[in-house]
């Protein structure tokens, strides 16, 4: 049986948005929507990563329930923080929206 280690927060950043953060672009500043499609790309990875896991545990390829319990939920709690980003950010729209000028 393999033993995994918990990794701290800095690890479970994904490389992505980790190589999003340092990218520059032409005029020297931070694309956002790169930084975001990188975030969601990884999200999808992640989602479709636990549908193979729960896929190989139905067929019996893999008898690790442990492994496919993990991807679940590293899978639902990256969906889940997206939806409160997005909900955030609806929120801040609506917020600017009532402001008056």
């Amino acid at each position: 049986m393999e033993v995994r280690t918990i990794r701290t927060i800095n690890q479970i950043v994904p490389k992505e948005v980790e190589e999003g953060l340092n990218r520059k672009s032409s005029k020297g500043t931070i694309q956002f929507s790169q930084l975001l499609e990188s975030a969601l790309n990884r999200v999808n990875e992640l989602q479709i990563e636990s549908d193979e896991y729960k896929k190989l545990l139905l067929t019996g390829d893999l008898d690790n329930l442990h492994d496919v319990t993990i991807a679940a939920e590293k899978a639902n709690i990256s969906f889940q923080l997206t939806l409160s980003i997005r909900n955030k950010i609806i929120e801040a729209y609506r917020e600017i929206m009532r402001m008056q000028i």
